[in-house]
């Protein structure tokens, strides 16, 4: 994407190839295996073109010739299909109490899984564990540390995009103006790319759940806290310093008192996480002892009223949060994740009745086809594209 006011670039012969590459790579990853012929004809690009392409493909190793014995006869035709295994990527989810990482190839397929507990654990801390769970996972694959191109971590904050510092990040302490990017890659002695959890959830589902039937959807993880990831037109939205998403910001705070000194904070009676509904369900539940929301949601499919007088409000609060993006960008869908969010069979028709009552185009909702695994997903797909696309800059700058 063009600054603004930048001049554009003009096209040149490399320019114009690796378009090609990328092309054909795309259209032999969802197709193959697939001919020459073929490739030329999705892509419109003419059979020479496409044969030097495919020359550039070998030689980089994204691909691999292969026989197709379902088609039977093919009068000599050879196939192609990707060759995930060329390299690998590493995808880690920091929480605050747990770290989980994956190493995938070059399809985004894990190839092994890890998880470690590190509740407690500083940013430093996490940095430590994520370099021994990389270890673990290359030695489980019996791959060479030397085939792991990138990884992708995955944070909770706002990801400042120009220095990799993690800001608004208070689950994990030590997090807050981190400077992740730096540290997890001098540790992992890798490129590595920083990314806010939630934005990564939100790729996750385009790329493998439920956001996946739309160009245009709002991800909305509701639980301890709320937050947000957008994508429009097929691209995840950032915004200009990484904040796009933070929905809290939307609404006028009230002032708390802090160990800083009065601190902004989303009214109690507009706030949908956790902490907040739970004050509101305990005037609604006062015979219920330390309530949780699990409970809530369990007594209102036993058909308590209190209990779904919670879920009315909760809906309520939901519906206050979408509205706000949606009356924005007008997505079509979104989809609901978190541990509140999940509970789909009791809060999707109330949050969709209230907002057809509040918006002339009301989007389609759904629940995170991911669940808990959301982050991790997005954080594979996308060291796995960055993966690729680092092969590709190598081999065309080498």
């Amino acid at each position: 994407m063009n600054t603004p006011g930048a001049r554009p670039t003009p096209a040149t012969s490399a320019t114009v190839r690796e378009l090609n590459l990328r092309t054909v790579w795309r259209v032999i990853g969802e197709h193959a295996p697939i001919s020459r012929a073929e490739i030329s004809r999705a892509t419109g690009i003419s059979k020479p073109t496409v044969s030097a392409v495919l020359e550039d493909l070998l030689q980089i190793g994204l691909v691999v010739e292969t026989a197709d014995a379902s088609r039977g006869f093919t009068y000599g035709a050879v196939f192609f299909k990707p060759r995930p295994e060329a390299a690998h990527a590493l995808a880690f989810d920091v929480g605050a109490r747990h770290l989980r990482a994956a190493l995938v190839g070059l399809d985004g397929t894990e190839v092994v899984r890890r998880d470690a507990e590190v509740e407690g654990r500083t940013a430093d801390g996490m940095v430590g564990a994520a370099v021994h769970l990389a270890r673990e996972l290359t030695a489980a694959a019996g791959v060479g540390p030397e085939t792991v191109q990138h990884a992708v971590v995955g944070v909770p904050g706002v990801v400042d995009q120009r220095d990799g510092r993690v800001w608004q990040a208070a689950n994990v302490p030590g997090m807050e103006g981190f400077g992740a990017r730096e540290t997890f890659s001098a540790a992992l002695q890798l490129p590595v790319t920083v990314e806010n959890d939630i934005n990564l959830a939100a790729h996750g589902e385009y790329a493998r759940g439920s956001g996946g039937s739309a160009d245009s959807f709002l991800f909305l993880s509701i639980g301890t806290g709320v937050g947000a990831g957008l994508v429009l037109g097929g691209n995840l939205l950032r915004g200009f310093k990484g904040a796009a998403g933070e929905l809290d910001s939307a609404f006028e705070p009230e002032y708390v008192e802090g160990p800083d000194g009065p601190e902004p904070e989303v009214p109690a009676s507009m706030d949908p996480c956790a902490m907040a509904i739970l004050q509101y369900a305990g005037d609604k539940l006062p015979a219920e002892k330390d309530l949780a929301m699990e409970r809530v949601f369990e007594l209102a499919r036993a058909a308590d009223p209190g209990a779904l007088d919670v879920v009315g409000e909760e809906a309520r609060r939901i519906a206050n949060y979408v509205a706000v993006a949606a009356a924005v960008v007008d997505v079509e869908l979104v989809v609901l994740g978190g541990g509140i969010g999940l509970n789909g069979d009791l809060l999707l028709g109330p949050v969709a009745e209230r907002l057809a009552g509040r918006l002339p185009y009301p989007p389609r909702l759904e629940t995170s086809a991911l669940g808990s695994g959301a982050v991790l997903a997005g954080a594979e797909a996308l060291a796995a594209s960055l993966t690729v696309e680092q092969l590709i800059r190598d081999y065309f700058r080498g």
